[in-house]
């Protein structure tokens, strides 16, 4: 992932010499960690996971009547695909002299779904004395998959942390080759925010609120 961020800083090099090339007086050349270039890097930092997971449908008394009244009862199996990363919008960047301010948000679910391809005639497993399944009971039970997918992956902090770790190294990599090209030694200080935007007690992999050194 270190070439997203070297490639990002080779296209704003470039760009910063095509504008310089259109001035008769040579002009000095100022490169400094941009937010918007460490917002695209987040952006690009998402982490795409895949479940395997089974999905319980059950419904009491769903036919016949009196004592002869049976349940609908079967499980679905089912994959599903879920995208973690960093929301861009809470990312925040501060530059004074030679130390970067970076609050960092925790990072959340940006999608979750169901794959549809994974679904056959064979991921419905009913039970024996189950009522006849109906396509609305199928339609229920994926509508339930998909609920306890978002669930499992929403309370998931080992990889709701590797996420943001993820993010937090390569915004740190960002630092550290802006810092090599202009030969000058910044200090990262991380301020970590919860979803609600209030300073969290840790960050990423339990690490506090620090001034980390990065740079030439």
């Amino acid at each position: 992932m270190k070439r997203i961020t070297a490639l990002l800083l080779a296209f704003s090099m470039m760009l910063l010499c095509a504008a310089c090339g259109k001035t008769e007086e040579p002009a000095q050349i100022s490169i400094e960690p941009q937010e918007a270039q460490m917002k695209a890097i987040c952006e690009l930092a998402v982490m795409d996971c895949y479940y395997h997971n089974v999905a319980k449908y059950k419904e009491e008394d769903a036919a016949g009547f009196w004592f002869l009244k049976k349940d609908k009862h079967f499980w679905i199996e089912y994959s599903g695909i879920v995208r973690f990363g960093i929301d861009v919008s809470a990312l925040k960047i501060e530059s004074d002299g030679d130390e970067i301010t970076i609050t960092l948000p925790e990072a959340k679910v940006l999608s979750c779904k169901v794959d549809s391809s994974s679904l056959t005639e064979d991921s419905y497993i009913v039970d024996k004395k189950s009522a006849d399944i109906t396509a609305e009971d199928e339609q229920a039970a994926f509508a339930e998959a998909q609920k306890k997918l978002e669930e499992a992956a929403a309370n998931d902090k080992a990889l709701l942390t590797k996420a943001q770790q993820r993010a937090q190294t390569l915004l740190e990599d960002y630092v550290n080759n802006i810092g090599d090209v202009v030969d000058k030694e910044y200090k990262i200080k991380w301020i970590y925010i919860d979803e609600d935007g209030k300073p969290s007690e840790t960050g990423a992999g339990g690490t506090q609120t620090e001034t980390a050194a990065a740079g030439a």
